[in-house]
């Protein structure tokens, strides 16, 4: 594809992007779906302006005054040779208006807001207070994947002879890490069920759960079963893990999964009625905030209003989970977000109501099962971020009924 060909295909997914209001990389998926005739090559660049726009948004829609897709995509190729790039092609990008024209001609050279500068919302700047946090969460995130029931160096070696090279993850004891991307359809390994894509942190909620198989477990909103998955491979086979999800379509995935994984202590469940469970794994309903590197899209569909029904959500699922653990029973309370009103705050919450709960320490069973370094402030509340653990953001709270 000729170079103005490929950036007139990247600004029609960023036209479905910004106006859709829906994930990228599904719309990216479904785009090149659709156009098989696109070469690997000429995908990847044009994968590559897409997340590059969304990743510099807020700059480029400082820079040029305007959210229209194509200002920004213009904005962001301000160096190019427009007379060759427009104009120029039946299929590429179509000539410059006079209005574009005068916008590149007169880009703002103003000094960037903090929040402009840290590439978030004003709005959700001011949530995070954290301009570092802010910025390491507009950074490409690593590519994660979790070892299933195998040694670490074996799939290392083994991958290093695909030409797949990774390492060991900093923390987590079944985790290994590639600083790029990979083809998992193409990975001999993740076709033999030896590895299975997972963030670190992810991981080590799973370990820090301590799943034994005497223990009655459920993973409830598990989505896609990730971390239902990752506590089964933990139990080795023994014992029961039950997954469950509300959304059927959400938790169908869990079966090839399961399948290509040799896991067989899972059970699928569509609504839980029992009352003793002895480890409740909760994996709220959040804002997602904590994996902004993976989906950088994802900050400009959220809202305040989303948050705060968010925050009605994870109340009621904390107060289902307390209603449905026995006493001695613990219900371990996860998100994916870096925002304290969804987590230290709604933990803090429900604590004040229920005398007859309390937090687990949770240092000692980062230093039995993690490592030595204990990298959080609050040894009750763990908050994972790309800052301290260079994971997710992550948040990990165990609560105990006595």
């Amino acid at each position: 594809m000729q170079k103005s060909a490929q950036y007139q295909a990247a600004l029609e997914i960023l036209q479905e992007v910004f106006e859709k209001k829906q994930p990228a990389d599904q719309i990216i998926a479904s785009y090149m779906k659709a156009r098989k005739y696109i070469g690997s090559k000429d995908r990847k660049m044009i994968a590559e302006t897409v997340w590059n726009v969304i990743r510099n948004k807020m700059k480029l829609s400082f820079d040029c005054k305007s959210e229209k897709p194509r200002d920004l995509l213009l904005t962001y190729l301000k160096d190019e040779d427009f007379e060759v790039l427009c104009g120029t092609s039946e299929y590429g990008l179509s000539a410059l208006s006079a209005e574009e024209k005068n916008m590149l001609k007169n880009l703002s050279e103003d000094v960037y807001p903090l929040y402009v500068e840290a590439e978030m919302p004003e709005w959700l700047y001011g949530k995070i207070s954290d301009d570092r946090l802010c910025k390491a969460l507009n950074e490409k995130a690593p590519a994660d994947f979790r070892i299933n029931q195998c040694g670490r160096d074996e799939v290392i070696k083994q991958l290093q002879k695909e030409g797949l090279y990774f390492s060991k993850t900093p923390y987590s004891p079944i985790g290994i890490r590639s600083a790029d991307r990979i083809s998992i359809n193409n990975c001999m390994a993740y076709r033999e069920g030896k590895i299975e894509v997972q963030d670190e942190a992810s991981q080590i909620v799973s370990v820090l759960c301590e799943p034994k198989p005497s223990q009655k477990i459920v993973d409830y909103c598990a989505g896609a079963g990730g971390k239902s998955l990752a506590l089964a491979a933990l139990l080795d086979g023994k014992g029961k893990i039950i997954a469950h999800d509300i959304n059927k379509k959400r938790l169908q995935a869990i079966f090839e999964r399961m399948e290509r994984l040799n896991i067989k202590n899972i059970e699928v469940k569509y609504s839980i009625e029992d009352v003793d469970f002895d480890k409740f794994i909760l994996d709220a309903p959040c804002s997602g905030t904590g994996t902004f590197r993976r989906s950088p899209d994802a900050k400009f569909r959220l809202t305040e209003e989303k948050i705060s029904e968010l925050n009605k959500a994870q109340n009621e699922v904390l107060e289902f989970a307390y209603a449905h653990t026995k006493k001695g029973g613990e219900i371990i309370y996860i998100t994916c977000s870096v925002l304290r009103q969804e987590n230290h705050d709604m933990v803090e919450k429900f604590l004040h109501k229920h005398a007859d709960c309390k937090l687990i320490n949770l240092k000692n069973r980062w230093q039995e099962k993690i490592a030595d370094y204990f990298p959080f402030d609050n040894e009750y509340m763990l908050q994972f971020s790309p800052l301290n653990t260079q994971t997710d953001g992550f948040f990990m709270a165990v609560i105990q009924r006595l």
